[in-house]
């Protein structure tokens, strides 16, 4: 249960608006088999976030809980000033409450808000974190069916800096947190909890800290999912040189394509196994590694894929396949900077193996692949036609909706259907950030995804939307 001496958050902002009120859903023109429909208004920049920081809804006893950045106002720098926000939904009548605002405004797009549940079904809201503490909420009565009003609570403070957190329920009714623990350069770690979010504690040593052996300026970005039975963290990270003085003019040369580049590309994918009861740290061919893993002795023993120049902005999603072992949707620069690729990774008989399986206009696309119980592998992603470009909101990749199937494990693919939203009635806008509805314990909701879409290149006007497939 939880603990009653924390202060009890008396700000009007920070409750439902009404206990019993669900306003209509706008639904989207879409394909016969599902439904799509639009909530939130004014968002911005990642209002719904990409792997790096989830999740961002959570499906309890029959009500969906969403948390997002909204309500955003226009500011000269283009990055708008948003509040982070939450809304429910209901599966059975297709309809959403009115948006609340649970926190201030700010104009740091990672200050977006990530939601989970504990076991005592407590509601948590994890919001501002970026080399921050951020505010971790909780729920001050358990979630029960029909539960629309949430009054909250200040929660413990988690850690004292927190960047892209990630929350997953782990083993023996834990749940654990993947985080950066300052700026760029600095490590990746994780903490547990088994008293339902009061108290964390984590590994002696973190995970990795690129720089670590005096690599100046080496960096990463990580995305983590645990194993089906919660023992284990699989982790996927990038690399690059994040250097910004330009005292070296030639630093970032890229052999491969000629030219120098920004410190946004990252290469290479290492891969790491940690369990989460004794803190091991083991790489694919199950080697115990020394802790905090440095881009020395990572590319000596948890490369997985030397991309040999080829580079991409956002880390791969990982998926589990139907043997519990992780495979990932990675995109990757091809004939140029400007062309890219999705590419299905896996393992078999002990070799990598990678798949294309459809270009993608941009290297931040966000997209989203899971493995059928029946073997199939789907796999949802945001295409358009040639480079986009320019803008802030564009700044992070955007274009259609589209699902991609395989059924031979990989080897090959097919488009299945266009999941946009009407084009007629969103003319000339883009999407991002495909991503599932999940369940307290992790396991996606069949038919149901999330992402958000934008018109404007520069303006904070984006809207999120909700696949639901027609039974």
């Amino acid at each position: 249960m939880i603990k009653k001496h924390h202060k009890i958050l008396a700000i009007t902002s920070l409750l439902w608006a009404s206990t019993n009120v669900e306003v209509q859903s706008q639904s989207v023109e879409a394909p016969e088999q599902v439904q799509i429909l639009q909530f939130g208004t004014n968002g911005k920049r990642n209002m719904l976030y990409d792997a790096r920081q989830r999740p961002h809804s959570v499906l309890l006893h029959g009500r969906v809980y969403i948390v997002f950045n909204a309500n955003a106002t226009p500011t000269q720098d283009k990055k708008g000033i948003a509040y982070p926000m939450m809304i429910t939904y209901s599966p059975k009548t297709r309809q959403f409450t009115e948006p609340v605002r649970i926190g201030p405004a700010s104009s740091d797009h990672h200050y977006s808000p990530i939601i989970w549940a504990d076991e005592s079904d407590h509601l948590h809201v994890l919001h501002g974190c970026h080399r921050t503490p951020g505010t971790h909420l909780i729920s001050a009565k358990p979630v029960v069916a029909g539960t629309l009003a949430i009054q909250w609570e200040e929660a413990p403070r988690i850690a004292p800096k927190l960047s892209y957190p990630t929350v997953f329920r782990a083993y023996s009714e834990k749940e654990v947190i993947a985080y950066r623990t300052n700026g760029h350069t600095s490590s990746w770690t994780y903490r547990i909890s088994d008293d339902n979010g009061q108290t964390w504690t984590g590994p002696e040593q973190d995970v990795t800290d690129l720089d670590n052996k005096g690599r100046t300026d080496w960096s990463s970005y990580r995305t983590v999912l645990p194993s089906e039975d919660g023992r284990h963290l699989h982790m996927v990270y990038t690399d690059y040189d994040d250097y910004k003085t330009q005292l070296t003019p030639d630093r970032l040369y890229n052999p491969r394509y000629g030219q120098n580049v920004s410190n946004e590309w990252k290469y290479n994918l290492h891969y790491v196994k940690i369990d989460l009861e004794t803190h091991e740290v083991t790489n694919a061919e199950e080697k115990t590694l020394r802790t905090p893993i440095d881009i020395d002795y990572s590319k000596e023993h948890c490369l997985i894929w030397d991309t040999e120049g080829r580079g991409s902005g956002i880390p791969p999603v990982i998926a589990l396949d139907t043997e519990g072992d992780p495979t990932f949707l990675h995109i990757l620069s091809e004939g140029d900077l400007k062309t890219h690729g999705y590419y299905y990774v896996r393992r078999e008989n002990g070799e990598w193996l990678q798949t294309r399986i459809n270009s993608s206009n941009h290297n931040w696309n966000g997209g989203y692949m899971v493995h059928r119980t029946d073997g199939s592998i789907y796999a949802y992603l945001i295409t358009g036609d040639g480079f986009l470009g320019g803008g802030y909101m564009d700044g992070r990749g955007g274009g259609r909706v589209e699902e991609w199937i395989s059924n031979d494990k990989g080897k090959t693919w097919g488009k299945n259907r266009d999941l946009t939203p009407d084009r007629e009635r969103y003319p000339g806008w883009r999407f991002n950030h495909v991503q599932p509805i999940a369940r307290p314990d992790g396991t996606p909701v069949d038919g149901m995804l999330l992402f958000y879409g934008w018109r404007d290149k520069d303006l904070p006007t984006a809207k999120a939307f909700l696949i639901h497939e027609n039974s």
